[in-house]
């Protein structure tokens, strides 16, 4: 029996961009399923696809309402190097919505960010290699500088005052509650997307 051959990081990385779509094309399916009572994902289930249906709303929303402050974007024009964000991602996942549209945002700003997205569930290979805290968490955006093909930084699964919120809660009470879920809902409401953009300024500027 032949032994399979593991492929590295660039590999995985090249095989996914292959497959990759934009963010329109993403809500265009995100948009579909809703529609049609499914989600994405392996393993599909009412939950999902209620979620997928949320999420469809959500991402709409952002998309008219998320705005980026006048330094931010300055700084974002200032990038000058061609960088790709691929970010892996499922329908059902409400971190996802909430920071898609943040990041398309960015991209649109800045013809040197190319976004690009693939479910996280067809590259699972390439999930392993950028777990957060062990998990495979998402979104996941691996950051990847076009030119040499390296990855530069990545980001995810959450914004950082997010993260911070959800590790202090699980450290406290050891597993995430339903009302918490509401609370860190409230807490993007508030936010704005403002969190999301200063961390992805930094990793834009990363050395």
């Amino acid at each position: 029996m032949e032994q399979a051959v593991q492929k590295t990081k660039a590999e995985l990385i090249r095989d996914s961009l292959r497959s990759s779509m934009d963010y329109v094309d993403y809500k265009l399916m995100v948009s579909r399923l809703a529609l049609e009572g499914k989600s994405t994902g392996s393993m599909e289930s009412r939950e999902y696809v209620d979620f997928t249906r949320l999420n469809d709303q959500r991402m709409k929303r952002l998309d008219k309402t998320i705005k980026i402050d006048a330094d931010s974007q300055a700084k974002i024009k200032q990038l000058n190097k061609k960088t790709t964000w691929l970010v892996l991602t499922e329908s059902w996942c409400g971190d996802a919505a909430q920071t898609l549209p943040v990041m398309n945002k960015i991209a649109d700003l800045n013809g040197n960010i190319s976004l690009r997205l693939v479910l996280r569930d067809d590259n699972l290979e390439l999930m392993e290699q950028f777990l957060s805290n062990g998990a495979m968490a998402i979104p996941k955006l691996i950051a990847i500088d076009e030119n040499t093909g390296k990855v530069t930084g990545e980001w995810g699964s959450r914004p950082s005052i997010a993260a911070k919120m959800v590790q202090d809660y699980k450290s406290k009470y050891g597993k995430l509650t339903a009302e918490f879920k509401q609370d860190l809902q409230l807490w993007y409401n508030k936010d704005k997307g403002q969190n999301t953009v200063s961390d992805l300024l930094s990793l834009l500027f990363l050395k």
